[in-house]
């Protein structure tokens, strides 16, 4: 009987090895290259911001001047009442991430870039602490106040703002109090939009923004009274908002 001889397997070529090689290194590269887009592109995540943290790669904001602010639309309570109080909770959840992103890299796109302007009146003042979006400062809410028309007098409207102001020195919230009147103009102010949601107070539904000047230097409270509002260094990413609490 004839004996039978088994084939051995066939090799692998020799450049096998060498191609797995450099498929596992591009592929590797190409992940890294990816997460790397994603942490840098998107610090309005506390996870990334932290990965930057540590990296020494935090995004500075810069000292803008009013003069050199990027281009946005500039609106009063009654257009940010139109603009935004229709979004529904899923635009807002995909709104306020970009708005976060805008701020962080200082509006290099501005996407969906809004100032405020109109009178607010103050309703509360708090300093900031390291709980909060700012680490430093202090912040004021205040309720919009629109005239229904030439003859009447200006009445509260749906709209509400926390105006967060960045700056070491947070004794000069005291020079705001409740009733006041803050009047906000797109200069010198330049408050720029960083979260938008309804809210409800006493069972009435408000459209709550959360401002931040982008243009710094001197901000002057009545005749003589000024303090110095700057860029901060951090913020906290990770931050609840609405800063107050309805």
């Amino acid at each position: 009987m004839p004996r039978k001889i088994e084939e051995p397997a066939p090799r692998r070529p020799a450049y096998f090895w060498w191609l797995l090689a450099n498929i596992l290194a591009l592929s590797f590269a190409v992940a890294s290259w990816t997460f790397c887009l994603h942490v840098f592109g998107n610090p309005e995540i506390p996870r990334n911001y932290e990965i930057l943290r540590k990296l020494g790669r935090l995004p500075e904001l810069k000292r803008n001047t009013v003069l050199d602010v990027p281009n946005g639309n500039l609106l009063g309570p009654k257009g940010l009442y139109s603009k935004f109080f229709g979004l529904t909770e899923d635009q807002f959840r995909r709104l306020n991430p970009q708005l976060v992103r805008n701020y962080l890299t200082n509006f290099d796109r501005p996407l969906a870039l809004t100032y405020i302007e109109g009178d607010y009146q103050v309703e509360d003042v708090r300093v900031l602490g390291e709980a909060d979006f700012l680490p430093s400062g202090f912040a004021i809410r205040a309720r919009a106040l629109v005239k229904p028309d030439d003859f009447t007098k200006p009445a509260p409207y749906p709209v509400v703002i926390e105006y967060l102001f960045p700056t070491l020195e947070a004794a000069a919230a005291g020079q705001f109090r409740r009733g006041d009147i803050l009047a906000v103009k797109k200069s010198p102010n330049c408050a720029a939009i960083v979260h938008a949601e309804k809210i409800l107070k006493e069972d009435e539904p408000l459209l709550c923004l959360t401002v931040i000047p982008i243009a710094y230097g001197p901000y002057r409270v009545g005749d003589g009274v000024t303090f110095n509002i700057e860029p901060p260094a951090e913020v906290r990413p990770g931050a609840s908002f609405p800063i107050f609490k309805p």
